[in-house]
Formats: C-alpha cells, structure tokens, sequence
C-alpha cells in the first residue's frame, strides 16, 4: 500500500525539530527570543526581551552572513525568508555547503532560487517553492546532511540589504538512523548574456555521479520580435555526446504550456501550478523597461530524470522568422536572448566540480 504524504503525518519518529532565525542564531533548544540587542530593539524598547528584538539582520555591501552552520546528521525541511529591498533578489548570493566541502553545492542569486529572478515580484504557488505577497519566499526541497550543513548569503550589491530568515531543520531522535542513504542537495545557476548566434545555452554541464535531475527555473529575456520559445530542451545523459537521449519539441512544451503560451484575445498567460507554471511576465513599458522578460519553472518531482554517471542539460534559444525561400509563412530563427537558468539535482556526493560562481557583471539587471 503506497502511503501518501499526509498519511505519514500520522506516524510516530524520535526525531528532533529544531529553527534558525535572526531570534535564535544557533537553533539550540530554549534559545529562541533571548535577544538584548537587534534590528528591532528600538522599536521593542518599551517592551523589552522577548518582543522582537531581533528579528533580521543587515548585510553590508560585500558582506557574507552565515546563516546556519550545523553539526551532526539531519535535514533541512524549509527555508523561509524576505529582503529589503527587493533589488536584493539578484544582487545576493545563497549557498549552502554539506559535510565541511570547500565547493558550495548550492550557489543561486536569491530570487532565482525561489523562481523571482527579476527583483520583481510574481506569484509561484508549487509544490516545493512558494513566492507569495510581497516577496516571502519559501523552499521545501528537503536538503538532507550527515555531518554537516552550513547555510550563507553574499551581498554582492552597492547597498545595504536587511534580511529576515527562517530555517527550519530535523535532527535525528535518539536510536534512528541519519541521512546515510540520501543524495544531497544541489543547485547551479547560469546567465547567458546573450546567448551566443547560433548556439545554446547550457544549464548544466561536467556533473558526474549518480543522482537525479529535480527542477529547472528560467528567467528569459527576448531580445528579438517575434516568438522566442521554440527550443527545445535537452538532456544528456551518461556518455551522450552530439545528440540527447530526452529531447523536447519546444520550450513552452517543457513548461507545460502550448501554443506560445497565448490564449487567443488575452496574449501571454501566466499560470501557477504544483509542478510547472509561467508565473512571471513583464512586458514593455514602452519607456526604459523595453524588452519583454518571463519567469518559468518545472518540477520533475512525480519524473525525475535519473542518470548514473554523468549530465548535461541544455536550452535552444531559437524563435520564429517570416519564410525564406522554403515555402513556408515562417521558419525557424536562432535568437540571441538573454537567458539565466537555475538547475536543481541530487547526486550521490556533496559537491559537483563544474559549477559557476554567479559573477556582479552577470548578476546586474540593465532594469530593476
């Protein structure tokens, strides 16, 4: 009998829940609000201890804040947070670190992590991400450790950013076993700025291991008239080289969508769904924000793409061109778009070498 989730609330477990916030740096046990001193002391003043003394903190230009750094086997189950300002959702770095390794396994701007890579804020209600009013972020993957984790985040902007946090993680009751037959948790973050002519733009590239392929986020800006999403997506795997064993018919097919994502009198839908959605479209002002850009993400939770020893995944940035000579109306049209990808995996090893650190030039929006 296959037991669903809300059937296992029901079960008993000896593990221990415990949280980490700008309340309680350290998650240890009756720590909570002991605070003297914070961002919201003075606002508290006429209050005193225990009435939100602390509740964020401030991050300096060029500053990183850890914001957990755990010992022993565990796994985190949700990562809530919020910035001041929004324009620090690309303009800071989240990463996070598992069993001591040098190499983060996660390294995301923070609003690509949570699907809201435009310092705009859209709506995503899914099954392991949550972006809700007005930027309170939420991540459910569950990010499993056996020694250690350790949580940061980099402001690589001009200003000051505030941050209000939340994690919440389990540890191991006494007499259970850990997280020793799990993969860890790992998620890599692209931009290109344009996409080459004529080529592709790569999601990821030199996994190695075993592990499974979980979700992909997109943020893509057009730079071209015309439709934008007929590249297909493509998975390489385990020794693939010229040619795929997955490859898709389209990007918006990938995404759940079809047809251009256009309903006929309404134009570009956006829709949010558990595993899939369009959740994000800014069009052109007609003024400075003159290009359209989109937010898209897809879950292969129920279908996770599984490989053995090797991955890479890949996009065509390619549109649609009036016909030449080829009897057609239209024809397809290699585009230069501006394409920033986050590709979420596990793999049976806490670091993957190959991964990209998100660089200030390749993190900068010409509009925010």
């Amino acid at each position: 009998m296959t037991v669903s989730g809300l059937d296992g609330l029901a079960r008993r477990s000896r593990a221990v829940t415990r949280s980490l916030s700008a309340e309680n740096f350290t998650g240890a046990k009756g720590a909570g609000g002991m605070a003297t001193e914070g961002t919201g002391a003075r606002a508290a003043s006429l209050l005193g201890r225990g009435w939100k003394v602390s509740p964020s903190i401030d991050i300096a230009p060029g500053e990183t804040a850890t914001l957990a750094d755990i010992s022993g086997p565990g796994t985190i189950r949700h990562i809530w947070c919020t910035t001041a300002p929004h324009r620090a959702w690309r303009g800071t770095v989240l990463r996070a670190y598992w069993e001591g390794e040098t190499e983060p396994a996660v390294e995301v701007p923070l609003g690509d992590f949570f699907c809201n890579g435009w310092n705009s804020f859209s709506q995503v209600s899914s099954v392991p991400v949550a972006a809700n009013p007005n930027g309170g972020f939420n991540a459910y993957w569950p990010m499993p450790f056996t020694d250690a984790a350790r949580i940061t985040l980099e402001n690589l902007s001009a200003e000051k950013v505030t941050l209000y946090y939340q994690i919440d993680y389990e540890v191991p009751g006494e007499g259970e076993g850990g997280a020793e037959e799990a993969s860890w948790f790992h998620a890599q973050w692209r931009r290109s700025h344009p996409v080459p002519a004529g080529e592709v733009h790569t999601l990821l590239d030199g996994v190695r291991g075993a592990g499974h392929y979980v979700g992909t986020y997109l943020a893509w800006g057009v730079n071209s008239p015309g439709w934008w999403g007929e590249g297909e997506v493509k998975f390489y795997l385990d020794g693939d080289e010229e040619f795929p064993t997955i490859c898709g018919t389209g990007t918006e097919d990938y995404f759940g969508g079809a047809w251009n994502f256009d309903v006929p009198g309404q134009g570009y839908t956006a829709y949010t769904t558990p595993y899939l959605g369009l959740n994000q479209i800014l069009r052109p002002d007609g003024l400075y924000a003159s290009q359209q850009r989109f937010g898209m993400y897809r879950w292969h939770i129920p279908d996770p793409v599984r490989f053995a020893e090797d991955l890479r995944v890949t996009v065509q940035s390619l549109g649609i061109g009036p016909g030449h000579h080829n009897g057609l109306p239209h024809r397809y049209r290699p585009t230069s778009d501006d394409i920033a990808s986050t590709a979420l995996f596990y793999l049976d090893a806490p670091s993957a070498p190959g991964s990209r650190a998100p660089s200030p030039d390749l993190l900068t929006l010409e509009v925010d």
